[in-house]
């Protein structure tokens, strides 16, 4: 008989499933993720560190494991939930199934539960801290701790600690990639494209970067509350005015509207999954995206000098900035997205026009 496991919600809520993957407690943040592909970019994403990802879509891990498609080397989410999953995965490029891909990766993980009544309960409520734990009855101390978790320096925790340079086959341009918990498709693109890739650690200072003489800065997605990175905002004031072409992505365009002048919200469930519709305020084009985020900028508070360029059509937030007065722009939305949708990876293109253009 299969080990049950529980998952106690800060509200109260339980659901009793079975086990996967590692063994252990695990309080985290709560969220979901509505992409129907893509699980193993999800698995392997950064900007899930610290977090409890459901899998809305029932059936998880039909392919099987795939390192070619990773984002990242290792996991960063604290557990995974899914419906149901692939005991039998068939994929030619497959190495193992997901249980046990969990199971080697300390990941802990539970299944068949209702995952379409956990995500309405999301979605109704908002995000919440959540428990999965072997014991259906846990004592004071550890609901103590799942009402009080709070998920901190988080991109510390995801960002390289040293430099890295990714060649291209005849790079004509230079690009620094700030790492603040980077997917690995974005260096791809850029090498695709001709760009030599340096890949540098979130706590590079602004001389440090200018100091590798870059045609481009591109600001990485990333974990956690945008606000809370004080000393990397005050090195992007800098870099601002030292007037170079600036591409941000995700938790990068937030950051960079903190440095201008505007302000971020935490959203009620978040925007996560691989069909959120966005629409280009210029042309009125309307395009399918990848998305995985908790906060947005407040269009409200709109940062100096910028204009929304893309909205979000489900609620009306802000997906995207362009800045008026400096070479820079930026997406909420994850352009680089594997296994797709490949809707806007032409905002590549897009900066390497800038830079070239910077260059004359």
């Amino acid at each position: 008989m299969e080990q049950p496991r529980y998952l106690i919600l800060e509200n109260g809520r339980m659901f009793r499933g079975r086990a996967l993957g590692a063994t252990g407690q695990v309080i985290a943040e709560i969220v979901f993720t509505t992409a129907m592909t893509g699980y193993l970019e999800t698995l392997t994403d950064p900007s899930y560190y610290g977090q409890m990802v459901v899998q809305a879509f029932p059936l998880i891990g039909n392919y099987g494991v795939i390192p070619a498609d990773f984002e990242a080397e290792n996991p960063a989410l604290q557990a995974y939930i899914v419906r149901s999953w692939c005991q039998v995965p068939s994929n030619f490029r497959s190495e193992e199934d997901l249980d046990t891909f969990l199971l080697s990766k300390g990941i802990v993980g539970l299944w068949d539960i209702d995952t379409r009544a956990l995500v309405k309960i999301i979605r109704e409520h908002g995000v919440m801290n959540a428990l999965i734990t072997d014991d259906p009855a846990p004592d004071e101390a550890t609901l103590e701790r799942l009402k009080s978790y709070r998920l901190t320096d988080a991109v510390r925790a995801v960002s390289r600690t040293k430099a890295q340079t990714l060649p291209a086959e005849a790079g004509r341009r230079h690009v620094v990639l700030w790492d603040f918990g980077a997917k690995r498709n974005i260096a791809n693109e850029l090498v695709k494209r001709g760009c030599d890739v340096t890949i540098v650690p979130s706590g590079a200072t602004a001389e440090e970067i200018l100091a590798q003489n870059p045609d481009g800065l591109m600001l990485s997605n990333g974990p956690g509350d945008p606000a809370e990175n004080t000393g990397i905002i005050a090195e992007l004031k800098t870099l601002c005015a030292a007037n170079i072409p600036i591409f941000g992505i995700c938790l990068g365009h937030q950051l960079l509207a903190l440095a201008r002048g505007g302000e971020t919200m935490k959203l009620k469930y978040g925007h996560r999954g691989a069909n959120q519709p966005v629409q280009e305020t210029a042309s009125k084009k309307v395009y399918i995206t990848s998305q995985n985020h908790g906060y947005a900028v407040k269009t409200a508070c709109l940062p100096n000098h910028a204009r929304v360029s893309f909205q979000n059509l489900n609620d009306g937030t802000c997906e995207g900035m362009e800045y008026l007065d400096i070479p820079a722009f930026s997406v909420q939305f994850h352009p680089e997205a594997c296994a797709g949708p490949l809707d806007t990876r032409y905002l590549f293109d897009r900066f390497i026009e800038r830079m070239d253009s910077a260059r004359g």
